[in-house]
């Protein structure tokens, strides 16, 4: 596993205000040989623990709490055993897909998540989701940013529990400011970096969404 990430891409359904959407999702698998953590468990339980092999799950970390990033985590959890992570803002979005059954573990901005003697920092970022969060891993130079920050601007926040004017402050105050360098690895489509991305900030606030 290469520089500690591995990944699969899954396929289904996001579902938000009465929409569905035909999606595909990065689940992101940080770790070594022996252990790792799942960051988001999207759409396919069985992919994720084919891709996971023989390693412990040490946890299961959700960068938000919309459906497609949340919905094969119950079974996901059931299968390794692992925690889900969630942060407390995203409860609702979470008990729409789980009525019955609550996250593991409340996610805190600042707190550090350990796999295979890498650090994962949460940084709490709302804007696209109440709760959303990104991940940071400084040895491996990496941000894992969710729905936060994409190649090409901000996460959607044209529909319910988001915000515009809140997912930039929290790129601009939370993100912009790490390594230009750091790799930007997101919840759907190809990676960036925070370098390429923050010489578009100006052209974000213009554009206006």
């Amino acid at each position: 596993m290469a520089g500690g990430i591995d990944h699969v891409v899954t396929s289904g359904v996001f579902s938000l205000d009465g929409q569905d959407f035909d999606v595909d999702n990065n689940v992101w698998i940080v770790g070594d040989d022996r252990e790792v953590v799942v960051v988001d468990a999207a759409h396919d339980a069985a992919a994720i623990v084919a891709r996971v092999g023989d390693r412990t799950v040490t946890g299961i970390v959700l960068t938000h709490g919309h459906n497609d990033h949340i919905n094969a985590a119950a079974e996901l959890a059931e299968r390794t055993g692992a925690p889900i992570h969630l942060h407390p803002s995203d409860r609702m979005l979470w008990d729409a897909v789980y009525p019955d059954r609550a996250p593991d573990v409340d996610l805190a901005d600042g707190e550090v998540i350990p796999v295979a003697g890498l650090d994962l920092r949460v940084l709490h970022t709302p804007g696209h989701a109440p709760g959303a969060v990104c991940l940071y891993a400084p040895d491996l130079g990496v941000l894992f940013s969710g729905d936060t920050l994409f190649k090409g601007g901000p996460g959607a926040t044209g529909r319910s529990f988001s915000s515009f004017p809140v997912i930039l402050e929290s790129i601009k105050g939370r993100l912009l400011g790490l390594p230009e360098g750091t790799r930007v690895l997101t919840g759907h489509g190809d990676e960036t970096t925070i370098g390429a991305e923050a010489t578009d900030y100006d052209a974000w606030v213009t554009r206006g969404h």
